[in-house]
């Protein structure tokens, strides 16, 4: 993220983290799918949310910055100075993840109780709305929403929760025509002259479980369209999750990156034109 004074340029790279420890070698065309995807999500969201864009994907660069467009050429936002909330605002709409854990324990997902007999992957009978705080260093935590509210006020809190609400369930919806289902997403919002905008990026590969939809068989862990195939890989080594990170083959380079611009094409319908 870089300042520019009235507003933020912000930059999507190709690096990677898996487990918290970011990879040596990255995802070529990485940071461009996710801000290509973002700026799909933010146009389709303009009637239900207001965001943080100031320029769109097609917009020239501001003249300083124009030296660096090959640099930043489809990679990079210029967004309002918005206040970022303290709080993660997460949505589940199937049992996966730390959420599927959870449930084999207590038969509840951050603490609210789901119906039992559940399996690995289930649709939930509603989405949840599971906020966590925003962790300097390490994981961050989920929080109830009473924590939340105490975090960032009742009011925000409120419009928060509904909002994430609503983007998911439109996006679930619209994902689910183009044969992706979208299990769970984290939205981030801040505060922008005492409103409430979206920001960062949105329905990503990164900030989203996306799922195949006609793969799709509950009671199992599904295929992705996101880094689950690298951390899959680093699974099967003898390497304790702290940095350093070890290299990443090609071919597990090669197949990452076709995940990612495969999720683009399914979303948009369309090809994500070649690096210039």
């Amino acid at each position: 993220m870089y300042d520019l004074g009235d507003r933020y340029l912000l930059v999507a790279t190709d690096r990677l983290s898996a487990f918290d420890v970011i990879m040596p070698n990255g995802i070529p065309r990485k940071g461009e799918v996710l801000t290509q995807i973002s700026h799909f999500w933010f146009e389709r969201f303009a009637d239900l949310a207001p965001n943080h864009l100031l320029a769109g994907p097609e917009d020239p660069l501001p003249p300083a910055l124009k030296p660096y467009s090959g640099l930043l050429s489809r990679r990079s936002m210029i967004v309002k100075k918005a206040t970022p909330l303290a709080i993660e605002c997460i949505v589940r709409g199937y049992l996966s993840g730390s959420g599927w854990k959870e449930y084999q324990k207590n038969g509840s997902v951050c603490g609210m109780a789901l119906p039992g007999g559940l399996s690995e992957s289930a649709e939930l009978p509603e989405p949840l709305f599971t906020p966590s705080t925003k962790a300097a260093a390490g994981h961050d935590e989920n929080i109830s929403f009473n924590q939340a509210e105490h975090l960032v006020g009742a009011e925000v809190a409120a419009q928060a929760r509904d909002l994430s609400l609503k983007l998911y369930k439109a996006g679930r919806d619209y994902a689910r025509k183009r044969g992706l289902i979208i299990a769970d997403t984290k939205f981030e919002f801040g505060l922008h002259e005492g409103r409430l905008i979206l920001i960062d990026e949105v329905l990503t590969p990164d900030s989203s479980r996306f799922w195949p939809a006609d793969q799709y068989t509950p009671g199992r862990s599904q295929p992705s369209f996101d880094k689950q195939f690298v951390r899959d890989y680093l699974e099967t080594l003898d390497w304790n999750k702290t940095p350093p990170g070890p290299e990443l083959p090609p071919e597990v380079i090669r197949r990452t990156c076709d995940k990612y611009l495969e999720a683009y094409e399914r979303l948009t319908g369309m090809k994500l034109p070649e690096t210039p």
